[in-house]
């Protein structure tokens, strides 16, 4: 955003390097409240113009005392602070409380409301919040008192001060995350600080936001061409249609690349959508599948792979533009927040994993005044919106999110077992048997975030002949709560229990990429079949090289989930019909060992496996 917004009141988001910064950011926007990110560091004159300030969460843990570049007078500006997480800890410390480190919590808790407060005005005495940290307020400050405290649903464990006030000083904290979707009412609890604290007026609207960005893209481009890679998928079609509008078709033209890691049949319908936008003439299509294999050839490590799949989609951009482009180019992208806050995309943000349109090459690009990102500043729901505003069809913005390396990433390949698999979570079988069910670790590595880090650990195989769904999401949350090493759970669905699963060294291959493009169909069809497309958010179809039982070589798991901007997800239960008939469809295929469900929340795990 600018930061000469007149007419407008604005809110100040703190940018600690939390993996929900700029989530912050977006949910004060929908309130109608205009919100921009600050960095810790901003002298307190830059804070002026601002009538509150919200501090995010961190991947510092203020127990340890990583939190030195802190400018303590951000504490002490005269208009309202709330802090979320990490910023809770940061308000209880600077006034005097106490942190501690208690032990990580990921998932639902119930929030128990003890006192009067603007803050919580309207609500119900319980509210549904959503934890992910590891620090935790553990005394408070002279002045503060608690006015919340919550109740994990898991094992019924009580964390106190889990939000506190002064309300003379005005400063609000509280542990949890009110800016996901998970915290059932967080967007009330924004709106009572942002309109009922802070006194802000609601006059911000995402038509503001894409008249700013029709402007931002001119002067941006100057009188330079445009490229833009196109997936044909929500993003980088509502930026195609941005940067028509902003610079005229003439100055812009779309290029396909199959890079052979799509969906069954997908460049074919890319080319079909785009014929109806009116672009056909200026899309360039190009078969590269051979060459990406080429690229991939031998690699099993999850980020060598996103960066192979960059680099050659770079190459590839470069070499095009040469073929069929005058004068200075510049690459558009759609790219969105979670891609770059995912790839460590701000200042103090942790490197969750690298995405193909943040490989170094792409960064080169960008400090070179190559790269033009409209959407970067957006989550899918918000790019959703703003192609509403554009009068894109509804068919199209509705369509599940694939990411841009394709089953590149869903593709899983390893050597051998990581090195912490022997030995690793001695008491899993204990945690899952109170739950009456059967756990075994898997032999490779998933990406996940925990307290917003990195987490690339193990995930865990679970099995029972009553394998209720809510016991298995009790289950889960346990396991991530007590036992090391572990960021994931799949319910295996195959039937006949687990006795063991070994790993099959493998790598990315032509035969391994038909398997995983045929499974993910089938289950893409039955969502269709079923009725599921809208109520399920995403459904990645992973292939990972498992033999169950000393069976097959390919195990398939399906990673179905409720999501609004990918920065938190539930697991979405499949009705009983669909999964009996994906267990049949799947298993039929050749050399699958078996099908499972993932069931894990996010955090502790990413929606992608890598």
């Amino acid at each position: 955003m600018n930061d000469t917004a007149p007419g407008h009141d604005r809110i100040a988001v703190v940018d600690f390097g939390g993996q929900y910064a700029h989530l912050i950011a977006a949910r004060v926007r929908r309130i109608g409240v205009l919100a921009e990110i600050r960095e810790p560091t901003d002298p307190p004159e830059a804070f002026a113009p601002y009538r509150g300030v919200i501090i995010s969460g961190s991947p510092a843990l203020a127990s340890h005392g990583e939190d030195a570049d802190v400018d303590p007078r951000l504490l002490e500006l005269p208009v309202p602070i709330l802090g979320l997480c990490f910023g809770h800890q940061e308000i209880a410390k600077h006034y005097g409380g106490e942190v501690g480190h208690t032990g990580r919590e990921y998932g639902f808790a119930r929030l128990t409301i003890t006192a009067e407060t603007p803050l919580f005005a309207g609500l119900s005495p319980e509210e549904t919040v959503w934890m992910s940290h590891q620090d935790a307020v553990t005394s408070l400050p002279e002045g503060f008192r608690e006015i919340g405290f919550t109740t994990l649903e898991e094992d019924g464990s009580v964390h106190r001060f889990a939000a506190i006030a002064d309300e003379e000083r005005r400063r609000y904290g509280v542990q949890f995350h009110p800016e996901v979707d998970d915290t059932e009412h967080g967007e009330e609890m924004l709106r009572n600080f942002a309109v009922g604290i802070c006194g802000c007026r609601p006059t911000w609207k995402v038509a503001t936001f894409a008249e700013e960005k029709l402007d931002e893209i001119r002067r941006f481009v100057g009188d330079r061409s445009v490229l833009l890679l196109v997936s044909g998928g929500v993003d980088s079609t509502v930026c195609a249609v941005l940067l028509g509008r902003a610079l005229g078709p003439e100055r812009l033209r779309l290029l396909h690349i199959d890079n052979g890691l799509m969906r069954k049949g997908e460049s074919r319908r890319v080319l079909e959508r785009f014929r109806r936008f009116g672009l056909g003439a200026r899309l360039h299509f190009v078969d590269a599948g051979e060459e990406f294999l080429r690229a991939l050839e031998g690699l099993t490590d999850p980020e060598e792979k996103r960066r192979a799949i960059g680099d050659t989609f770079i190459a590839i951009f470069e070499r095009e533009a040469r073929r069929w482009m005058d004068g200075d180019v510049v690459l558009a992208q759609g790219t969105i927040y979670p891609d770059t806050i995912e790839t460590g995309g701000t200042a103090r943000a942790d490197v969750i994993k690298t995405h193909h349109n943040r490989v170094p090459v792409i960064a080169e690009m960008i400090a070179a005044g190559r790269v033009v990102e409209p959407i970067r500043d957006l989550y899918k729901v918000e790019v959703r919106e703003l192609g509403r505003e554009l009068g894109l069809d509804e068919s199209l913005l509705a369509r599940h999110p694939f990411p841009g390396p394709g089953l590149g990433v869903r593709l899983l390949c390893a050597k051998e077992p990581p090195a912490e698999y022997e030995g690793a979570a001695a008491n899993l079988g204990e945690v899952a048997a109170r739950y009456g069910l059967s756990a075994v670790l898997l032999p490779l590595r998933s990406v996940g975030v925990k307290a917003d880090l990195r987490s690339f650990e193990l995930p865990v195989l679970l099995s029972g002949r009553d394998a209720q769904w809510e016991r298995v999401l009790r289950a889960a949350g346990a396991i991530f709560k007590e036992v090391d090493h572990v960021n994931r759970c799949v319910l295996d669905l195959t039937g006949g229990g687990v006795e063991r699963v070994e790993l099959v060294p493998a790598t990315l291959t032509r035969e391994r990429l038909d398997l995983l493009r045929e499974a993910d169909h089938l289950v893409m069809e039955g969502l269709r079949r079923h009725g599921l497309m809208e109520d399920v958010w995403q459904c990645p179809t992973v292939l990972a090289p498992l033999s169950r039982n000393g069976r097959g070589r390919e195990y398939v798991i399906l990673r179905p989930v409720h999501s609004a901007r990918a920065m938190t997800a539930t697991p979405a239960r499949l009705p009983d019909a669909l999964a009996a008939e994906l267990r049949k469809e799947i298993l039929a295929l050749p050399g699958v060992s078996g099908l499972g469900l993932d069931v894990t929340t996010k955090p502790p795990g990413t929606i992608e496996w890598e």
